[in-house]
């Protein structure tokens, strides 16, 4: 792993309840600030851009330039817009510049989500499995989600042989086509040479050069195309993609080969 990537990496947080959702989280090392008020939007300008300068230099692959929309305040932190490419995210600083959220959850509005009683008041068990199912989610071109994968990779490596491990797709892209065509790609080297998708993934991730991964790690061409061809046809990749009357919210294609798994765990996002 680069050395300048390996300095900034915060280890992700795990849940292992048959899923991993992973969520990045960056120290960026800036001390506090008791700027007055009048002060306050010229603070917030400068943490932005600190943010969006540290994603630029850290996280995204060659190629790939974030530029700041706008930030606001909210509460004790600032909310940044983000644009790549042609792509809108909104990620979130600390006011003090130290911590950069790729995604944030309001605690407040969980609270008022009322839960549903066991009809017999008992509690639910997670049974026991001899091989543990890990499973982490993304979109292939997702700036986070290949983050999230270059610390999952050690993982991977360590228990691949030890339990159900692998990347799964989140079922909708953001990423244009070339989301579609990796997401296709890695699900069906993982399908028909999985001992391979390691050297793979680790290739792609820091390169993102698809053609240099696949020879330097000697995927069968003819194996892989002809599962790419059979999976797009079996869950209708392609001819909704060029269906726009199918996209969520009329912006977002689907992507459905893991759409029951995305449902069973709450997926969300990438990671």
């Amino acid at each position: 792993m680069p050395e300048k990537i390996t300095k900034f990496l915060v280890p992700i947080s795990i849940v292992l309840a048959g899923v991993i959702i992973a969520g990045a989280f960056i120290y960026l090392n800036q001390g506090k600030t008791d700027e007055s008020a009048s002060e306050d939007a010229s603070l917030s300008q400068q943490m932005a851009e600190k943010a969006i300068n540290f994603i630029n230099e850290n996280v995204l692959a060659e190629g790939n330039t974030a530029s700041l929309l706008s930030v606001v305040e909210e509460g004790d932190i600032y909310k940044i817009k983000l644009k790549i490419g042609e792509n809108e995210y909104d990620s979130y600083v600390t006011k003090d510049g130290k911590f950069l959220f790729p995604e944030a959850y309001n605690l407040e509005e969980e609270k008022t989500k009322e839960e549903t009683p066991n009809d017999d008041n008992s509690s639910t068990e997670v049974p026991k499995q001899d091989k543990p199912d890990i499973k982490l989610f993304v979109m292939s071109y997702c700036p986070y989600g290949l983050q999230a994968q270059k610390m999952f990779l050690p993982v991977y490596n360590l228990l691949k042989d030890e339990a159900d491990i692998g990347i799964y797709f989140v079922s909708y892209i953001m990423h244009d086509k070339q989301e579609i065509d990796e997401n296709l790609r890695q699900y069906c080297i993982q399908k028909e040479e999985k001992e391979k998708y390691s050297d793979y993934l680790d290739c792609f991730v820091y390169s993102g050069e698809t053609e240099k991964c696949l020879s330097e790690t000697e995927i069968n061409k003819t194996k892989l195309n002809s599962c790419i061809s059979e999976t797009d046809n079996q869950y209708n990749i392609t001819s909704q993609y060029n269906d726009k009357d199918t996209w969520l919210s009329g912006r977002y294609p689907k992507f459905d080969v893991h759409s029951e798994l995305n449902t069973k765990y709450g997926v969300r996002g990438s990671p």
